[in-house]
């Protein structure tokens, strides 16, 4: 049955359970929901406006703190010809290491933000609102250590116009998902 629930952070007017909203959420986020019992239900979407979308403007309009907002961002490490993609998930109050930490974990020689077109076309999501979860298959997911112990996080949806809350452990249990220290720096 659907019905708004409390968000457990920020000041948003209503909260739903996400798997009962798709309307809020890219299809590749509805599709990874569908296929996650057990934790879908425990990821809320929440309706914002899209030009509030970027992270600054969005953490001070909904009394969200950098630290309980993340970002996923999308890059390339490329080693010869080879070019392995990531989402990398860090709070908004770090910045993510792909020089240092991402180009190691890969063993590239380069990584790099991958280009915005590149991203929202290969995962169906808005750019302002990539989300962890429901990237496509083959990419892997890194979570920084501090994600993982936020007691919630808000990401995006992967639509501009809306967030997802999410508990922090459990973006770590993503399928797939590595958890990394020193990620987000």
């Amino acid at each position: 049955m659907m019905g708004h629930v409390q968000a457990p952070l920020g000041n948003f007017e209503q909260a739903w359970r996400a798997v009962e909203r798709p309307d809020l959420v890219a299809p590749a986020v509805s599709s990874a929901l569908a296929a996650w019992p057990g934790h879908a239900d425990e990821v809320l979407v929440v309706d914002t406006d899209p030009d509030l979308a970027d992270t600054a403007n969005f953490c001070a309009a909904y009394d969200v703190a950098a630290e309980a907002s993340a970002n996923c961002v999308v890059v390339a490490a490329k080693r010869g010809e080879a070019v392995t993609y990531a989402g990398c998930v860090i709070l908004a109050s770090t910045k993510a290491d792909v020089n240092g930490l991402v180009r190691k974990h890969f063993e590239a020689r380069k990584a790099s933000f991958a280009s915005m077109d590149y991203a929202v076309e290969q995962t169906g999501m808005e750019y302002g609102g990539i989300t962890p979860i429901g990237l496509p298959e083959p990419w892997a997911l890194l979570i920084d250590a501090q994600v993982s112990s936020t007691p919630y996080v808000i990401i995006g949806s992967g639509r501009r116009r809306a967030k997802l809350i999410v508990p922090g452990k459990l973006l770590s249990a993503v399928p797939g998902a590595q958890t990394l220290v020193g990620l987000g720096i």
